[in-house]
């Protein structure tokens, strides 16, 4: 999906109400030092909104924090809906506060995989990490 001149193309934003934007800015400003190109959608974006920009600027992935702890809620059939929009193989990402308790904590990873995403990234997260990952799972997707 993207082109020679960029690494990739990723559109990111905050799902919900959430009005907190340092974490996404962080990774945003990350991605966007390294040949990424960025669509940074803000705060209280819509699943509507991230699939339509998605579709617009033609992206590889789809970056969505979430720091209320109702991630969950915010992005239930959020794969179904990108399926439905004819973006299945889109790489989705989903990082921060993203649960209320410390037992939902251990569970994270597992409830948002089933949910649809790629990867799941908790508090403490670095930004290299995600870098490293969405560069692999780029390469993989072109692959194959």
């Amino acid at each position: 999906m993207s082109t020679e001149n960029n690494k990739g193309i990723a559109v990111t934003g905050v799902i919900g109400e959430d009005v907190h934007v340092v974490g996404i800015r962080v990774i945003e400003n990350a991605l966007s030092d390294i040949g990424f190109k960025v669509h940074s959608l803000g705060a209280q974006v819509s699943q509507e909104e991230f699939i339509q920009a998605a579709l617009e600027t033609n992206a590889d992935a789809i970056l969505i924090s979430s720091l209320s702890g109702h991630a969950e809620i915010l992005v239930s059939s959020f794969r179904a809906k990108c399926i439905e929009a004819g973006l299945g193989d889109i790489i989705l990402y989903i990082g921060g506060n993203l649960v209320l308790s410390e037992e939902q904590m251990a569970n994270a990873e597992g409830i948002f995989k089933k949910l649809g995403f790629d990867r799941v990234y908790l508090p403490g997260t670095t930004p290299n990490e995600v870098i490293e990952a969405l560069t692999e799972d780029l390469a993989r997707r072109k692959k194959g």
